[in-house]
């Protein structure tokens, strides 16, 4: 018996439109769902028996549901697609609101778009459909578009509308656009809705909203994991990580168990904090719950064991990830760079942009901080030729970095370049610049500058005032630096630690001791060890004991077992000749445990660093080197120069006074400079 027409059309829907390429729909079902006994078999039975009253009562819903939900290739949902058109089942909600899904799923946001727009009446399931796949890729003005245009057609939102379109309206953020979303969740009667509540929750959270987040977190009357994480991740987001904490600690007193976006804002509050200990509790927790994998809390995690310095366990996990992305690398490089590692931090930078992986802002800032450190000018230079051909050479951020690291790299006038060639100079621009000519005691320089910023309209802030008192200290401006420390509160700027010290630098430098320690005595507030630190070393310069004794006694209360404050009166000591307190100290440092640690110094020498000691002579041209420092000496002493030997130990003789001074790591470095 000849088929039925129909069921012909069915065995063969794409015969006449597309023999090539889905004509053997059979195979591609039965190959690519793997279905032991699929639908299309029974339909191939029923032709077989040509028994129609069968195959009328066929589900069509529930087997194309099927194949949509099995679906893992684009090309699966498109043969899908065609046969619901061929079979004029189109207009069909239920199975396209699961093929805009199924595409959502699939990452094919366009192909749910145009299944969405053929349909001339969507109800809501298409509408959640399609806003629920823009918020979930991120496309937040999308999802509030359609949102919009579902409230215009008078489609009533549900449940599963209102989470998607707030969390469109936090990512925007579109802060007016969710307190209305807001208002209507109370119109249609979801106050009640933990689901709702929870969107709500975080919505504000993410707009800085946190008190009205709290409010909306009160009033739930069941609070489950989303609802705590929400609020944990509000406060860790808004710079509140003790109330992350305390919102941490009651939900595990109330029986929540964390989840893994949770422990992420946990993690980040107590890196924030700084606290390393109650951080690895919760890795441990992390381990536990078989989360360690996890890519958010490998980010995380690598981010505070990097930012509390412990670098080499934040590389070990750095390591794990096999695809890095931008949030890892910036954690790494500068948790490198902020703990003393700049090398490490330069080198990863170079490994980062050979492999053509996009950095930004965060990432740029970083490693220039890390080639200041290096303090290499090749190396400077070419950082600055990197940045000039990126994107961010027009950041002010960046190009203040560059600024400061120009300038700790011994040219200032390469910084004078970089801070000319920025267009849209703030605060920030014109107090790297002047901080710049400070450490270079060019005061009279970066005082012109000041005239310059204010010319300019722009008002200085705290940085601007320290780079300035900075640079009158160290070119010996005493009346300016007076004059500009008074004038601060004129900004409405309160004076802070570094600007006292630093005045008080600045007088005891100068020789006003008695004038620094009334100043230090009048001080509004309690003075700190900068402060006594800056005292005791202008008493050393000046020789004046009694006052030195005095500024060591208040440094030693407030930091007992700082080794550089005994190492400074003893100093002091050496420098007036009185031997018997000079070995007093050194007792006294030997009861506490303290040694001096030897210093260093560096010379860049064709893009390369090389350090010294005193007295060193493991470096391989340590020959030339001592030969060229014996030439130098005697042109010296030719020349009438005589060595201060004031603080030397008084233990040496002559020559081995004159010896010791000669081997000084810094001379030592310059006679390699030469050869």
């Amino acid at each position: 018996m000849a088929s039925s027409p129909l069921l012909t059309r069915i065995s063969h829907p794409f015969s006449s439109l597309y023999p090539t390429k889905i004509a053997p729909f059979y195979l591609a079902t039965e190959q690519s769902f793997k279905f032991p006994s699929t639908p299309f078999n029974f339909v191939k039975h029923l032709s077989s028996n040509d028994n129609p009253t069968i195959f009328h009562n066929f589900n069509f819903d529930s087997f194309y549901a099927n194949l949509i939900d099995n679906s893992s290739h684009k090309i699966n949902i498109t043969q899908v697609h065609a046969k619901l058109l061929l079979l004029g089942i189109q207009q069909n909600g239920f199975l396209v609101s699961k093929l805009v899904n199924a595409a959502v799923n699939l990452g094919e946001i366009s192909y749910a778009r145009k299944a969405f727009d053929k349909f001339p009446d969507p109800d809501v399931f298409l509408w959640n459909a399609i806003i629920r796949g823009y918020s979930k890729y991120n496309l937040f003005a999308s999802a509030v578009e359609m949102y919009s245009r579902m409230q215009v057609l008078w489609v009533s939102p549900d449940g599963y509308t209102l989470p998607h379109v707030l969390k469109a309206c936090g990512g925007i953020p579109s802060f007016r656009m969710g307190q209305q979303v807001h208002g209507q969740i109370f119109r249609l009667g979801f106050e009640k809705d933990v689901f709702v509540q929870n969107g709500v929750v975080a919505f504000y959270a993410k707009c800085g909203k946190i008190a009205s987040a709290k409010v909306v977190f009160d009033r739930l009357e069941i609070r489950n994991v989303v609802s705590w994480t929400s609020m944990i991740s509000g406060y860790a987001q808004n710079g509140q990580p003790i109330e992350a904490l305390r919102f941490f600690d009651e939900m595990r007193s109330t029986g929540v168990m964390p989840d893994w976006i949770a422990l992420v804002s946990v993690i980040r509050a107590h890196t924030d904090v700084e606290d390393l200990e109650h951080g690895k509790s919760i890795h441990s927790c992390v381990i536990k719950m078989g989360l360690e994998l996890e890519p958010d809390l490998l980010i995380a995690l690598t981010a505070m064991y990097a930012k509390c310095g412990q670098v080499m366990i934040a590389r070990s996990f750095f390591n794990l990830v096999k695809v890095p992305n931008l949030i890892l690398w910036n954690a790494m490089i500068s948790g490198y760079a902020k703990n003393g590692y700049a090398e490490e931090a330069v080198k990863l930078f170079r490994d980062m942009i050979s492999h053509n992986i996009k950095t930004d802002s965060i990432t740029a800032r970083s490693a220039v901080l890390a080639c200041a450190q290096v303090g290499s000018f090749d190396l400077a230079r070419w950082m600055d030729n990197y940045i000039s051909k990126s994107e961010h050479k027009d950041d002010v951020f960046v190009n203040s970095a560059l600024i400061d690291m120009f300038a700790k790299c011994g040219n200032v006038d390469m910084a004078r370049m970089v801070f000319n060639r920025t267009l849209d100079k703030d605060v920030v621009v014109w107090s790297s610049m002047i901080v710049g000519y400070g450490l270079h005691g060019r005061g009279r320089e970066a005082l012109d500058l000041y005239q310059l910023m204010k010319q300019s309209g722009v008002s200085p802030n705290a940085v601007t005032f320290l780079g300035l008192l900075t640079a009158c200290n160290h070119s010996g401006l005493v009346e300016d630096g007076w004059q500009l420390f008074h004038c601060m509160k004129d900004y409405g700027i309160e004076p802070r630690h570094q600007h006292y010290s630093c005045l008080v630098d600045l007088l005891g430098r100068s020789g006003y001791l008695d004038q620094a320690y009334d100043f230090i005595m009048n001080m509004p507030i309690e003075p700190g060890v900068s402060v006594w630190g800056a005292l005791l070393s202008a008493c050393k310069i000046h020789r004046h004991v009694t006052l030195g004794e005095y500024a060591a006694e208040r440094l030693f209360s407030l930091e007992s077992y700082n080794t550089g404050h005994y190492v400074q009166l003893s100093n002091l000591y050496a420098s007036a000749r009185m031997w018997d307190r000079v070995a007093k100290i050194r007792v006294l440092m030997r009861e506490k445990g303290l040694s001096k640690d030897l210093g260093y110094s560096l010379i860049e020498i064709n893009g390369k660093l090389e350090a010294f000691r005193v007295g060193d002579k493991s470096h391989p041209r340590s020959k030339e080197i001592f030969e060229e420092l014996e030439s130098l000496e005697r042109r010296l002493k030719q020349a009438g120069f005589v060595p201060d030997r004031n603080s030397s130990l008084h233990d040496l003789n002559e020559e081995e006074m004159e010896e010791t001074l000669c081997n000084h790591s810094e001379r030592l470095a310059i006679a390699f400079g030469l050869i």
